[in-house]
């Protein structure tokens, strides 16, 4: 398969030099030149087969010969080593639990298959590979501890001082090995911002063999697909086969991942886009005007984004077609005080513990459904477990949570970050000195 620029469709690569480069010379981001789609007969049976044989299927359809398919078995194998899966709290109501794996977020999933897939091809490579990832909160420890030990890479996180969780600062600066933290003063967009310049510095890359570990990359697009069509085989397996999926949204990755795997066949009803009060998207929706502002910062962290990168892959997904993509997606807003009314609800109405990203998600899939009321599963997504969030729940409900044993070894470590301004010039210096 090759895939293309979404600036320039005649600039094709493989899926190779789309990881390893990640983000396009012109700046767009990669995409596959075509959609293929799941087998038929697959999709009508998909109920019988496991989460990993669901990857490798969705894998080896988009990748074609890209990597021989036992490779590739073994490398899904070892990457989605986890569960995710659906509960329901309601008769029609249920919640994708993404945070199973070993950073407690959903960012698993696209973190330890990329970095797999980046230790496969680094094989044939003698040149160390520089993993440059900006996160606002989930990203990075994923990266963290999906990357950590893997031959041939070093990892540099980017993160934004103090608008991080405990857990999750803790998650990117005390692995040590090949993993390095860089503590920003500044937001997630400026973090973001610094590893985009990086990309197109050519001192820098002269010097260094980078890439990216952000959602930019398109090998952590493609694993997300896999847990949409893995819930819809449990939703199948019950004897459901209508679903709205109720996405919380920051960088719009995640849910690009669900429309593309629309577009590979997953039988969905409808996707909602939930976001806080950084709301670029549904703005867009509304207006039909494409208007980014500077990050607010809120108790949803993970979705501080006011210039969404994804964005572009889902228009290119429906050829700009903005009445189409509307026909599919919808989109509501939230406040922190709506977010921490969520989060209480949740729990006196299921008994439920919601991070905040959750929370928004629930919120979204709530106000669908008012609007459009109907004989569907309403599926939204936990995309983090509650115990990364202590400052943003309340105190007498966070102390109900069972911490992972992964997040009890984590207190008590010792934090270590490089401070940095939002300075490009002082950042490339620290890449080049610490090389």
């Amino acid at each position: 398969m090759k895939f293309y620029s979404t600036n320039n469709k005649t600039l094709e690569v493989s899926f190779k030099d789309a990881v390893f480069n990640s983000l396009p010379a012109d700046k767009g981001l990669y995409m596959p030149e075509e959609i293929p789609q799941l087998d038929p007969l697959f999709i009508k049976n998909i109920q019988q087969h496991s989460l990993q044989e669901i990857a490798f299927e969705v894998a080896s359809t988009l990748l074609g010969k890209d990597i021989p398919k036992d490779d590739l078995k073994q490398i899904v194998n070892d990457a989605i080593n986890f569960d995710a899966p659906v509960r329901f709290l309601t008769d029609s109501t249920a919640v994708l639990e993404l945070f199973h794996g070993p950073s407690y977020a959903f960012k698993d999933f696209g973190a330890r298959f990329m970095s797999r897939v980046m230790g496969y091809f680094s094989k044939t490579d003698d040149k160390l590979l520089d993993v440059l990832v900006a996160t606002s909160g989930d990203t990075g420890g994923a990266v963290a501890l999906g990357f950590l030990g893997v031959e041939g890479t070093r990892v540099t996180i980017l993160y934004p001082k103090g608008k991080v969780s405990e857990v999750q600062e803790l998650q990117l600066t005390t692995n040590g090995q090949n993993i390095r933290a860089i503590e920003v003063e500044g937001t997630f967009d400026d973090c973001q911002a610094l590893v985009k310049q990086a990309f197109s510095d050519a001192e820098l890359n002269a010097v260094l063999r980078l890439t990216s570990a952000n959602s930019i990359n398109i090998a952590r697009l493609i694993p997300q697909t896999f847990y949409y069509f893995y819930a819809y085989a449990q939703l199948k397996s019950q004897g459901i086969n209508e679903a709205v999926f109720t996405v919380p949204s920051g960088n719009f990755g995640n849910i690009g991942a669900g429309l593309l795997a629309y577009k590979m066949g997953l039988p969905v009803k409808h996707f909602v886009a939930a976001t806080n009060v950084n709301d670029t998207v549904p703005r867009f929706l509304s207006s039909g005007k494409y208007e980014p502002l500077p990050s607010v910062q809120t108790l949803s962290n993970a979705m501080d984004v006011g210039n969404p990168s994804n964005w572009v892959r889902i228009q290119d997904l429906f050829g700009g077609n903005v009445e189409e993509l509307k026909n599919m997606l919808s989109s509501y807003t939230f406040t922190d005080e709506e977010t921490k009314e969520g989060m209480q609800k949740l729990y006196e109405e299921s008994n439920y513990i919601a991070c905040p990203h959750t929370a928004i998600a629930w919120l979204g899939a709530r106000a669908y459904a008012k609007e459009h009321p109907g004989h569907y599963a309403s599926v939204f997504l936990s995309t983090a477990h509650p115990c990364k969030f202590p400052d943003a729940i309340a105190a007498d409900v966070f102390g109900k949570i069972v911490l992972p044993a992964g997040a009890e070894r984590l207190q008590g470590k010792e934090k270590l970050a490089e401070p940095l301004k939002v300075d490009f010039e002082a950042f490339k210096k620290y890449l080049i000195n610490h090389n």
